[in-house]
């Protein structure tokens, strides 16, 4: 089944990369470059529409799990990827050797999905997403959980009640960063913390039932859960089968394509800045750094970006050559980062201060005043050597009375180290600091308002906030705007770029540099099972699928006894309904039966979905046990039989201790392949809610993007569990052979 498959595909993936046996790729620079390419996108999503109506002439591939997709790219079987532009993210921030093509496809609007005629539920949802989008929540949500850079998800910790009903919520949690699992096995995400946020307003606890996405639909249709959140898309062949609440998040839909060697960003080298002339640049949207740019290197392009995290991804990315940068800031960037290094000396120097609205002349007054005085008691150069020439991130304890009113200070939080980061759901920095010590100064309670750096200056002028901090460089185009305290610090401005880029630096310009096999696997392993006790999941996975292909086994097994019982059977009462029993199971895929039991004959009960699995699994095998039961029996000369009956043994009896013995001897080589057979095919539960081995993969792929180690140690895993589970079948069939009785007999 489906591990299986993905076994072969591993296989194939190593021997295709040995034996360099990949067709030669095309290069996609822009959307225009995929129209006959081959083209990945989920069972069900809107992908598979635009990818139909957008590129007819593309051979589309689906795939239930974007891992899956990712895998086969890297193996050569696809071109591109058409996904959610924040599943692309971390895809390609996650493997080096993809991108994100900049142009979208389209955007869609994601929604929470709830059965048709539950119509109080549904309103409720819409009245919570509206007030959600009204006092700004879901905005705060987008920008804590859609984000661009590698840091920590800053997930708000929501009390959600214990009594009463529960809220069953669908998700699939290989969706990051819409639903999947934490380091604890917690499922979290943008969508995980809306459903929460519902069940607290609904005051009602909330379960997750982690699902395929394409069994999410049958599951809600089935009153199996109560909601889908997990970033589905409403489009209008979903809204004919069940219903959809208000927007709340517009999915824009992308491509991800493999890297290949741009002659601009590949293979020049940088010796200096003066190289940036015809280059592609990265700066800060409205940042000093944005003017320099534009007046040194009019030939260049100049790509502007909203947020620092932004042009730091578009030079690991390769989207820019270069970008400039705050220098202090870059220090802190690149003693965390080995791939970036600085392109010569700083560029140049600009005192930065506090903004403040022109007509506010007595605050900007008083930061002065606390200004000289901070400089004078000493502490002001603490500040400076602590975050600036140390490096040391800790925030120390501020008193303030907090007895004169609030103080509303314009920030942005993702500056970097020295000046502002978030840390532990915290802003911490030198600025920060700054801020803190001035709002104690005043006695003033202090709100940080985290904003975008484009919109500080307007909101200050607008007196939506009281004044800005947030390394803000004194330019004579922004004292027009807004007025200035004085200078605090003298920042620098550099030019970064990958070390690869740089001549002298050890690259060549076709890519990062090779890893060793051992330290790659140890690297794999580290991040794939040891970094957040991932471990654990497999664990979890592997007892689960234990516990289903044993008891499914027995169940099977007792079962196809009884239809063998009824086969073998001279009345056609009895020998009907097992013929067509035994046709209609042999001749229907598990995975549908699975799907069959737990949508439909269970639709209206309340039951575990590994009960299910054992029972759908259970009937399969019992079809093809009673086959084999029946032919081992045949198998059994009938004299045998005469023989026990005149001997004065009853029916029963005879079967019992004559048949029977030779029957198992028989059928042994054969069960034992079926059973192995069934192990395999417990890896599809994962379509009914069932964490087992392979969606224990599943999740830990979602979670580190690597698209081959999680795979092979799954195939691993499975292969050592078929090798014990047949030795032990072996030792049965050992007991069983006359042969090794009769030696043993010999032995003593």
């Amino acid at each position: 089944m489906r591990t299986t498959v993905q076994s072969m595909l591993v296989f194939l993936v190593l021997v295709a990369s040995l034996a360099g046996c990949h067709r030669p790729e095309k290069a996609i620079m822009s959307l225009d470059d995929a129209k006959d390419v081959r083209i990945g996108v989920m069972t069900g999503s809107v992908g598979e529409r635009i990818v139909g109506a957008r590129f007819p002439q593309a051979a589309t591939k689906s795939f239930d799990d974007i891992m899956d997709a990712v895998t086969a790219m890297k193996a050569g079987q696809l071109d591109a990827i058409v996904i959610s532009q924040a599943t692309a993210n971390l895809i390609s921030r996650k493997n080096p050797g993809l991108r994100r093509l900049p142009e979208l496809l389209d955007t869609e609007d994601a929604a929470i999905a709830i059965k048709k005629g539950n119509d109080d539920l549904l309103s409720a949802a819409d009245a919570v997403i509206a007030q959600l989008k009204n006092d700004g929540t879901l905005a705060d949500m987008q920008k804590r959980w859609f984000k661009e850079d590698d840091s920590p998800y800053q997930e708000k910790d929501l009390s959600v009640p214990q009594e009463g009903p529960a809220l069953r919520i669908g998700v699939t949690t290989t969706r990051e960063p819409y639903t999947f699992m934490d380091k604890d096995g917690r499922v979290t995400g943008h969508d995980a913390e809306l459903a929460r946020i519902i069940g607290i307003t609904l005051h009602r606890p909330v379960e997750f039932y982690n699902m395929k996405f394409m069994s999410l639909l049958p599951a809600l249709e089935a009153g199996k859960i109560d909601m889908i959140a997990t970033g589905m898309i409403a489009t209008d062949e979903r809204k004919k089968s069940v219903a959809f609440t208000q927007p709340y998040f517009a999915s824009a839909q992308v491509m991800v394509v493999k890297r290949t060697a741009e002659p601009s960003t590949q293979e020049a080298q940088l010796g200096s800045a003066a190289d940036l002339k015809d280059k592609k640049i990265g700066v800060l949207l409205g940042s000093v750094h944005d003017t320099y740019a534009a007046k040194q290197y009019p030939q260049a392009t100049i790509l502007q970006y909203k947020a620092p995290s932004d042009i730091l991804l578009a030079v690991k990315s390769g989207k820019v050559d270069a970008a400039i940068y705050t220098h202090e800031t870059l220090l802190e960037i690149l003693r965390a980062d080995d791939e970036l290094a600085l392109l010569g000396e700083p560029l140049f120097s600009v005192l930065i201060g506090t903004g403040f609205n022109k007509e506010n002349d007595s605050l900007r007054e008083q930061f002065n005043a606390f200004l000289v005085q901070i400089k004078k008691d000493g502490v002001y150069d603490d500040m400076a050597s602590r975050w600036i020439l140390k490096g040391i991130a800790h925030m120390p304890a501020i008193d303030n009375t907090k007895s004169n009113g609030v103080l509303v200070v314009g920030i942005v939080s993702d500056k970097g180290l020295p000046f502002t980061i978030v840390q532990d759901n915290r802003m911490i920095g030198y600025d920060v600091e700054l801020t803190e010590r001035f709002a104690g100064y005043l006695g003033k309670e202090l709100k940080l308002m985290d904003m975008e750096f484009g919109s500080l200056i307007a909101a200050v002028s607008t007196n939506k906030i009281d004044m800005i901090t947030s390394t803000l460089m004194l330019t004579e185009e922004r004292k027009k705007q807004i007025a200035f305290s004085d200078p605090y610090y003298e920042l620098h401005a550099s030019v970064f770029a990958l070390k690869r880029r740089i001549a002298g630096m050890g690259g060549d310009g076709t890519g990062p540099a090779s890893v060793s096999l051992f330290r790659g696997i140890a690297n794999s392993f580290r991040s794939n099972i040891i970094q957040e006790k991932r471990y654990l999941l497999i664990l979890e996975g592997l007892k689960t699928t234990l516990v289903i292909s044993v008891a499914s086994t027995l169940f099977g097994t007792m079962l196809g006894a009884l239809v063998c019982f009824m086969r073998m059977s001279k009345k056609r009462l009895l020998n009907l309904p097992a013929k067509v029993y035994i046709s209609v199971l042999r001749g229907t895929p598990v995975l549908v039966v699975l799907m069959l039991i737990f949508y439909v004959v269970f639709a209206s009960v309340s039951i575990e979905p590994v009960v299910v699995a054992i029972i759908a699994f259970g009937l399969n095998f019992a079809a093809y046990a009673s086959e084999i039961f029946r032919t081992g029996i045949e198998g059994v000369d009938k004299g045998q039989t005469e023989a026990g009956i005149a001997m004065g043994f009853t029916r029963s009896a005879t079967f019992l201790y004559i048949v029977l013995p030779q029957m198992v001897r028989r059928i042994l080589p054969v069960y034992k392949g079926e059973f192995i057979s069934l192990v395999k095919m417990t890896s599809v539960v994962g379509y009914i809610a069932v964490q087992d081995l392979t969606k224990a993969s599943d999740i830990i792929r979602s979670r580190t993007f690597d698209a081959f180690f999680p795979l092979i140690m799954i195939a691993v895993l499975y292969f050592l569990i078929s090798w014990f589970l047949m030795q032990l079948l072996e030792y049965v069939e050992r007991l069983t052979d006359p042969k090794n009785r009769k030696k043993r007999v010999g032995d003593i």
